[in-house]
């Protein structure tokens, strides 16, 4: 039976690296839950961390339940029947259009519920054109010219949010920030606060935590009346879980020399993002890294799932040893953007979820059957 494993240790120390920058800049970090969404898992964040953002009414309702703290949320554009219910929820909502604005924030206000509006600073940093949320013609994020061609600034905002970075680190900050301050300036000193989204890799390893310390209190020095969010997602559970999988069937090489090894797990169905990204994950005990020629390697195979779809792909590995059918494979760094993406594709069933406690004992969060599977489809 495969599984995702979360791993409480690894979660506490990526906690207690955002409370250290937390408590050195006295800016607030919120749980971006679309990357990572586990309730048992909440209670311990809570300890560290501000509160949770969202982009559903769902999400929302999730955050503040389970969370506490902070709740916050933005979307491209709101439900119009959604709205009563998720004012009575979040603490700010943040807008992506003026128009958005005008058809909620004085509701939203009279609710006291704080009014956001999301920039694009129109500077691009991320790598992979599907994550660039300031790529050309995007739809996320007010630019500065339709603020100004929408009349300026709607009077119901205090705050700002902006988010452009991708599993990046303070160079790629800095120059956002910089866009940031030269097309948004002017408008801060009317403000209450302002959000520099996520994407934030902080508790990668090499990650420069006090060079974002002095960027964030450069910032807050220039700017003291303003309260600044972050809202990564990874970096919480950066690392912090493994999905264990099987080998159901070894098949004989191929032309290039690799044998196609089927697991009980699936991209396509339990880490969508390794086509979407597309990446190639991490695997305990590969000789090599993932890569497409692992050359010099003894044993090298390419792991698929077992759904009919050609490109149930997870990459190409290189072992030191002959794997079996029956033999153990584990995926590395598989909490984030997994669990929260994962479907029934094919009726391939979901991997349990366990949590696995800082004194080893492991706890079964959920397992997964038919009835999972059919209740989603009506």
């Amino acid at each position: 039976m495969p599984r995702y494993v979360i791993d409480e240790c690894a979660l506490r120390r990526n906690l207690e690296v955002l409370k250290g920058v937390s408590d050195r800049t006295g800016v607030k970090i919120l749980l971006a839950q679309k990357a990572f969404s586990c309730a048992a898992a909440y209670p311990l964040c809570a300890k560290y961390l501000a509160g949770t953002t969202a982009s559903s009414l769902f999400e929302a309702k999730h955050g503040r339940d389970s969370f506490g703290g902070e709740t916050h949320v933005f979307a491209p554009a709101f439900i119009r029947e959604e709205m009563d219910e998720l004012l009575g929820i979040v603490d700010h909502v943040v807008f992506n259009s003026p128009r958005q604005v005008s058809l909620y924030g004085e509701i939203a206000r009279a609710r006291g519920v704080s009014v956001g509006l999301r920039v694009n600073p129109e500077v691009s940093v991320a790598t992979t054109p599907a994550y660039d949320p300031c790529r050309p013609s995007s739809r996320l994020g007010t630019t500065r010219g339709a603020l100004d061609a929408a009349g300026g600034l709607p009077p119901p905002v205090e705050g700002l949010h902006f988010h452009c970075l991708c599993e990046q680190g303070v160079d790629e900050l800095r120059k956002v920030l910089s866009g940031f301050e030269a097309k948004f300036g002017d408008l801060l000193p009317g403000l209450k606060w302002v959000n520099f989204g996520g994407g934030h890799h902080i508790t990668r390893a090499g990650y420069d935590v006090d060079g974002l310390v002095a960027l964030l209190n450069a910032f807050r020095a220039r700017n003291p009346h303003l309260t600044v969010y972050l809202e990564p997602g990874e970096a919480i559970a950066l690392n912090a879980g493994t999905l264990e999988a099987s080998v159901l069937e070894i098949q004989p090489p191929g032309a290039d020399g690799v044998s196609n090894a089927i697991l009980d797990v699936s991209a396509a169905c339990h880490m969508p993002d390794v086509l979407e990204m597309p990446y190639t994950p991490r695997v305990e005990g590969a000789l090599a890294e993932p890569c497409g020629q692992c050359s010099g390697a003894s044993f090298r195979y390419r792991f698929g799932g077992p759904t009919c779809l050609a490109g149930d792909e997870i990459g190409t590995y290189a072992f030191p040893h002959r794997l079996n059918a029956g033999d153990r494979v584990v995926f590395e760094d598989m909490a984030i953007y997994s669990m929260v993406k994962n479907n029934t594709f094919n009726g391939v069933n979901l991997p349990d979820i366990v949590f696995r406690h800082e004194d080893g004992r492991e706890e079964l969060l959920r397992r997964f059957g038919y009835a999972d599977f059919a209740a989603r489809l009506g």
